[in-house]
């Protein structure tokens, strides 16, 4: 079997390993990535927050993003019953960017491995990692090429972007159980023949079970008359439910009156999928020559969509401490990647459990909200949960206790 050598290999040509690899060849480091689908290829998590903006134009990728045509987003909208808020997230605590995309991900990622490869990144797709070696002062990755032949890469450095795949914690037995319930998403793309002026089609649509405060729904309109369409749900209520994945979703949108009557005029023309069990940890985001990122090392929950972000500054934050270590300098990864990392990843996760308890949701829909209140919520909904001047971020938990307890009052 053949040794090829490698300067940094990336296991995975998602949003992660896409925006890694131009964050890498921006550096001058030269980048290997191994993917093992074709792209175009269909992916859930639509809707991007306008904290990814930051990342996709550090990594040069902005003008072939803002080119492809995406639909512009703006805000989240938040529906339970005749209840409704909305926020926009130009109106938001942090500096940064306030606007971004819905994007159909088959395009989306399209858009950013190609901007890998016109940077220098290589690419190889129906490449399947079947081991990994880090013990050695190099890891070493086996592949099955797409002719079906196997070779070996030694790289300098290896980067997980393997997302839901989880390549790495797999091989090298890093995963560790989740504290979150098993939860469950079914979910399609419809035509949704929405009539223009009747939907805010600038912000994702969040909607919450008329009887269920753990049962949501997601609409995200793309650009092109479409949208993505799903409901979340511990497994065990989802599986109460007859029938195919389709039947199931087109009887939950319609126990949503709000929901059933925006989608009258759908047409449902695609098979609904359901994934289930997402939620995972690891024992570690690093090791001996090896850095996990996005998905493969966490992944909380879709309901603020903040996986592809999460994935964002993952990338960026290994992409800082591999251009010191390859120039020779001792990084500390703990303390350089994964705090940093995992405070953010924290703070959404002390939200999500808000969430699902009912309690963020009692906040959200509070028709007195100071502004200033608003405007911090705002931040961390847009993406920027590391910024800890917010003090929502800095004292999530406590800080939204407090809030909680106000709007109870």
């Amino acid at each position: 079997m053949r040794t090829e050598q490698a300067e940094v290999v990336i296991v995975g040509a998602g949003p992660a390993g896409s925006v890694a690899a131009g964050l890498l060849r921006r550096r001058g480091i030269g980048v290997l990535v191994l993917e093992k689908e074709t792209f175009p290829r269909f992916s859930i998590g639509e809707s991007l927050l306008p904290q990814s903006m930051a990342y996709i134009e550090e990594a040069g990728m902005l003008q072939a993003v803002v080119e492809a045509g995406f639909q512009y987003k703006n805000g989240a909208a938040f529906a339970r019953g005749d209840r409704y808020t909305d926020f926009d997230f130009r109106e938001k605590f942090s500096p940064g960017w306030g606007t971004t995309y819905q994007v159909q991900r088959a395009h989306f990622d399209d858009v950013l491995v190609r901007e890998a490869q016109k940077q220098g990144a290589e690419v190889r797709f129906r490449h399947v990692v079947e081991a990994v070696d880090v013990g050695g002062a190099q890891p070493v990755v086996t592949v099955r090429g797409e002719d079906g032949e196997s070779y070996a890469v030694q790289a300098r450095f290896l980067l997980d972007a393997s997302g839901f795949g989880r390549i790495l914690p797999r091989l090298l037995k890093l995963e560790s159980p989740s504290n979150f319930p098993v939860r469950a998403a079914i979910f399609t793309h419809v035509a949704d023949g929405i009539p223009a002026g009747t939907f805010d089609r600038n912000k994702i649509r969040v909607g919450v079970h008329p009887e269920h405060d753990d049962v949501w729904y997601w609409t995200i309109p793309f650009s092109n008359g479409r949208c993505s369409l799903g409901v979340v749900a511990e497994k065990a209520f989802l599986d109460r439910y007859e029938g195919d994945e389709m039947t199931k979703l087109r009887a939950l949108v319609n126990e949503d009156p709000g929901l059933a009557g925006l989608l009258k005029d759908a047409q449902w023309d695609t098979p609904a999928r359901q994934i289930a069990g997402y939620a995972a940890n690891v024992s570690s985001l690093w090791g001996n020559g090896y850095a996990l990122l996005g998905n493969a090392g966490e992944f909380l929950d879709p309901v603020f969509s903040s996986g592809v972000t999460i994935a964002f500054k993952s990338a960026s934050l290994a992409a800082d401490c591999l251009a010191r270590q390859l120039t020779g300098e001792t990084v500390d990864w703990e303390a350089d990647f994964a705090k940093p990392l995992k405070a953010g990843v924290d703070c959404f996760r002390v939200f999500v459990e808000a969430w699902y308890e009912g309690r963020f949701q009692r906040v959200l829909f509070h028709p007195d909200s100071p502004a200033e209140i608003r405007g911090m919520i705002s931040s961390i909904l847009a993406g920027y949960a590391w910024d800890t001047s917010n003090p929502f971020v800095a004292d999530a938990r406590r800080r939204l206790g407090v809030v909680e307890q106000l709007c109870g009052a």
